[in-house]
């Protein structure tokens, strides 16, 4: 669920958006308000909101200078300013201060909701893009293994990436691709790779599976089949066992907050 502030030092505005929106519908789980800039910085620091709603005109501190803090404190979060400005060079400083969006006063019920949708939008495609990254790392570092190098080992990197996704590739066809025996490329992959060829084919077909997850609407079965798995049920067994949660969840979860 994702994190919301609020912040506007009329308290009818806030409790106005926090009544007015179903924040259920948007996966918002946790709410809060501030009056001000700096109470609200300290709210950033405390609960890192996912995304931030301010006005420009407040005490203490306007909201371009708090938003230009609130991205030193968590450059990931969502800014939006509710704003009875509408010009251009209002839109370049808010850019400089790192407001993502901003709508103009007066705003509606729609107005909010829609600007929300974006947002949410706009940071479950930045979280995906980043998972997806993080398994391309993944399979960078299984290739990368001990750093030893025999001699086979990109012959060994290359022929795996290319028949990964066979359902039918065995520590024998690897070994007769390369022309020795399969006890020899048992110990030179272990040596090589510091892990045994079973668990390093495995694990780079459950990160390609991540990556197909993230970005395909591949059914789950079709991704047990192209990533090499010819029983779906146990694509899932082994994707939870690695993961720590089922290929179907991680989907429906990939991008929402804590």
């Amino acid at each position: 669920m994702f994190k919301l502030l609020v912040v506007d030092d009329e308290p009818i505005i806030r409790k106005g958006i926090i009544k007015l929106i179903n924040f259920e519908e948007l996966a918002v789980g946790s709410i809060f308000e501030a009056s001000d800039g700096s109470s609200a910085l300290a709210i950033v620091k405390r609960e890192h909101p996912d995304i931030i709603l301010s006005d420009i005109n407040m005490p203490v501190m306007d909201g371009l200078e708090f938003a230009a803090k609130a991205k030193e404190i968590n450059p990931d979060s969502k800014i939006a300013m509710i704003t009875g400005y509408n010009y251009f060079d209002y839109a370049v400083t808010a850019l400089k201060a790192g407001v993502d969006d901003y709508v103009v006063k007066p705003v509606s019920k729609e107005d909010i909701r829609q600007l929300l949708v974006k947002l949410i939008h706009d940071i479950k495609k930045q979280r995906n893009a980043d998972k997806v990254n993080e398994a391309v790392k993944a399979l960078a570092g299984l290739k990368k293994g001990n750093g030893i190098d025999s001699g086979y080992r990109q012959q060994i990197i290359e022929t795996i990436s290319r028949q990964y996704n066979e359902s039918e590739f065995s520590l024998k066809m690897l070994a007769d691709t390369i022309s020795l025996s399969p006890g020899h490329i048992s110990m030179l992959f272990t040596k090589e790779f510091g892990i045994t060829f079973h668990d390093y084919l495995t694990a780079e077909r459950l990160e390609r599976a991540k990556i197909l997850l993230l970005s395909s609407d591949l059914k789950n079965y079709e991704i047990a089949e192209q990533v090499g798995f010819d029983d779906p049920n146990y694509f899932s067994t082994a994707f939870k066992k690695r993961f720590g949660i089922a290929p179907s969840k991680y989907r429906l979860t990939s991008g929402e907050g804590e």
